[in-house]
């Protein structure tokens, strides 16, 4: 089996509901010369062996040497000039951001993740603590802003990590954001996924703490209807905007982690909307509600349907991981200036226009 067909196999493996949402997550394979990675924004339960963006390695190693500048925006456009310049004659795609990171690990194979489970320790108050309880061979990082500096201090780790003990390692916990898996085979990918996912669910059982979101039940036609009017009514004027409803759940309060700012926004409206409400929401915020929780329901709400569909299923995601996180010291935000980041960062603003 040839190499790009064995990450499109892992990728569409990794690629379900119990692992990643909407476009997240990114997988790689890499020989001596050429990384094969997921383009940006797209999904990786409908990778293709040729949607794969072929990249020099040693023309993308050369970020590791810039000198990058110190403003943000600046730095990141840097990387994805660099990056895209490093794609191979006829390559097309815009890779991953997170595409050194995938070639500084001497590995073959790399499938990076954020399933619910796993972010249950990673977004929690002592998740440190339980990563290095439960998986001492791995490396755990403190949050850090995805992109160009997320890719330079975990190189620098991976660094420091093989120095100590002789190997990279194989699991790469990400506070706030999920895990990086890397082997130099399909079933070493597998085997370690087995060992996090099963490890996990184990602690959970352990603190009598449910794996499964409790919905409540989907209300009546005549009750939906009114709901979906009072909904769009308050937000006439401000947006024109599709919307996916749900029975009632916890919804999360804030900033988890990159993937449910995207999809979901940092915070939700929770109350009776009205035009009044939803304006003074949007004053406060920077933005109109993607998640409005009111009378036992919770609408989803986008400007098409995909996206009013991916921001109720992020929400619930996000419901889950507080709700898992309650086995290691409870949710851990994410601080303002990290949320900021996330809401104002070029990348993700492009993998919100590929939904």
């Amino acid at each position: 089996m040839g190499l790009l067909q064995e990450i499109t196999e892992l990728s569409h493996e990794f690629g379900t509901v119990e692992y990643v949402r909407g476009g997240g997550g990114n997988t790689s394979v890499k020989d001596a010369e050429t990384l094969w990675v997921k383009p940006s924004g797209t999904t990786l339960c409908g990778l293709s062996e040729g949607a794969f963006v072929a990249i020099d390695r040693k023309k993308i190693g050369g970020l590791y040497d810039v000198q990058s500048p110190k403003d943000p925006s600046e730095r990141e456009a840097l990387v994805k000039d660099v990056m895209m310049g490093s794609r191979l004659e006829g390559a097309e795609g815009r890779p991953s951001v997170e595409a050194p990171l995938h070639n500084s690990l001497s590995a073959k194979f790399v499938v990076h993740t954020h399933p619910a489970i796993v972010n249950g320790m990673t977004c929690a108050t002592d998740g440190k603590a339980a990563c290095q309880r439960l998986f001492p061979d791995a490396l755990w990082l403190d949050y850090i802003d995805p992109g160009y500096t997320l890719c330079m201090v975990v190189r620098n780790e991976i660094e420091k990590f093989k120095a100590e003990k002789g190997v990279e390692p194989a699991m790469i916990f990400l506070k706030s954001h999920g895990v990086f898996v890397a082997a130099d085979d399909a079933e070493g990918i597998r085997a370690s996924y087995h060992t996090i996912m099963n490890t996990l669910r184990d602690e959970y059982r352990k603190a009598n703490i449910s794996m499964e979101l409790t919905v409540g039940p989907d209300p009546d036609a005549a009750v939906a209807a009114e709901a979906k009017g009072s909904v769009t009514s308050a937000l006439d004027g401000i947006a024109e905007v599709d919307l996916s409803l749900s029975g009632d759940f916890e919804v999360y309060k804030g900033p988890i982690s990159p993937d449910h700012i995207v999809y979901a926004y940092s915070f939700p409206f929770v109350a009776t909307p009205s035009p009044e409400a939803i304006k003074q929401f949007q004053q406060t915020n920077g933005y109109w509600p993607r998640i409005i929780s009111f009378n036992g329901l919770v609408f989803g709400a986008g400007e098409t349907r995909r996206k009013a569909d991916l921001a109720l299923e992020m929400s619930q995601d996000g419901a889950l991981v507080t709700q898992l996180a309650e086995a290691f010291g409870g949710i851990c935000y994410l601080t303002d200036r990290a949320r900021n980041f996330i809401e104002n960062w070029e990348v993700e603003a492009y993998r919100k226009t590929q939904i």
